[in-house]
């Protein structure tokens, strides 16, 4: 059994032993945490930083969450839209008038945040990763082509296209880049462990990801998902470039966040806490509504599974151990998982290195794994809920 470390209140101990069964069933290490009411209730970590074993996983790794990142962006343009700097009704274009090209004037904001944009990919693949550190480069392609589908009418999960939409815009209007913007309005005053291009002197903390088994595409998605995960896919060895100082400089703002599981879980508590939590105030009681605004409700084009989308998370899905309809929730390759209930105020997060393969159904799981959902589950029992 691996050394496990942190705290955890009374009433959770049945998330101690889901973790431990956690790491029980991965060859590296994780970390867990749960924040009620604003405040941290469980914060575990435990196992390996490394997939060799020969460096413990510690209070302050920090780890890739991959798609978890998406939700920092996207905060970012919600806090933007809070402050009146930014309409999610209006075109790309007022922010960002190049994107008007190829008939995509009436794309408006919205549809980047809730995936259904049209631009899942770029029409040509770049060669992953080295091309996604041209900021320039990828926004400029995505400007120029045209949507994949009439803008508006159905999702189709935009992986690693999304941070650089919705990070252009944050620029556009900030001046700044989305990780400066992340870092300065969120991260920083949250005093959250979590970096959208990550500084080299916290090289030395970051645990890397390994990938024993590949992320295989379903076969009808092969192609395109050349176009949508970069060629060859970003997902199917990440472990050599994931550990370059190049990747996780740059800012690849669906993709690269660098964080562990408490400061997952303090961002997402101002959600849970209507906007404010631990004596800062990112969101208004409006704004965070906001993020419960449905776009979209059908199957996805690229995940191959039914999604509801908000504005920039996942909605009301009944395969999660969620509660209540003003839950939100988004995952990163692999595994990596959070939840921000409102009703509840409460937030549950998971990070870990041992990436596992996507659904049962060979889809791309943004759900979380068995592993989260034990967790999450005794989560629910502690508080006395089903």
């Amino acid at each position: 059994m691996k050394e496990i470390s942190g705290q955890c209140d009374d009433r959770f101990a049945a998330v101690r032993k889901a973790f431990e069964q956690a790491l029980d069933e991965s060859q590296g290490g994780a970390s867990a945490a749960v924040f009620l009411d604003g405040e941290p209730v469980v914060d575990l970590w435990g196992g390996y930083a490394d997939r060799a074993q020969t460096r413990p996983w510690t209070r302050d790794t920090l780890v890739n969450v991959w798609s978890v990142t998406k939700t920092m962006t996207n905060l970012c343009a919600l806090v933007l839209a809070d402050r009146g700097e930014l309409d999610l009704y209006a075109p790309v274009a007022r922010y960002w008038p190049e994107f008007a090209a190829e008939g995509k004037d009436s794309v408006e904001v919205r549809h980047l945040l809730s995936h259904t944009a049209g631009l899942a990919g770029w029409d040509v693949p770049l060669a992953a990763p080295d091309e996604l550190y041209d900021w320039d480069r990828c926004t400029d392609l995505l400007a120029a082509q045209k949507p994949w589908w009439q803008p508006g009418t159905a999702s189709g999960y935009h992986a690693v296209t999304q941070g650089y939409l919705v990070g252009e815009v944050v620029r556009r209007i900030t001046g700044q880049s989305v990780g400066q913007f992340f870092a300065e309005q969120v991260a920083t005053p949250l005093g959250a462990d979590f970096h959208i291009g990550l500084p080299a002197e916290a090289d030395d903390r970051v645990s890397n990801v390994f990938n024993i088994d590949g992320l295989p595409l379903p076969p009808e998605l092969e192609e395109t998902g050349a176009k949508v995960f970069g060629r060859p896919n970003v997902l199917a060895d990440p472990e050599p470039f994931a550990a370059t100082r190049a990747w996780r400089a740059a800012e690849i703002p669906a993709a690269n966040g660098q964080g562990n599981a408490r400061s997952v879980a303090a961002v997402h508590s101002v959600i849970a806490c209507g906007g404010e939590a631990r004596g800062v105030r990112v969101l208004s009681e409006k704004g965070v509504q906001t993020l419960f605004d449905q776009q979209s409700d059908g199957a996805d084009l690229i995940l191959g599974k039914h999604v509801k989308f908000g504005m920039g998370w996942g909605l009301g899905n009944d395969d999660l151990p969620m509660a209540g309809p003003r839950t939100c929730y988004w995952g990163g390759a692999g595994g990596h998982m959070v939840i921000a209930d409102c009703d509840n105020r409460l937030t549950v997060a998971f990070t870990m290195n041992h990436m596992k393969l996507g659904g049962s159904d060979g889809s791309i799981n943004t759900g979380g794994d068995e592993r989260f959902h034990r967790i999450a589950e005794a989560v629910y029992q502690g508080l006395g809920r089903p």
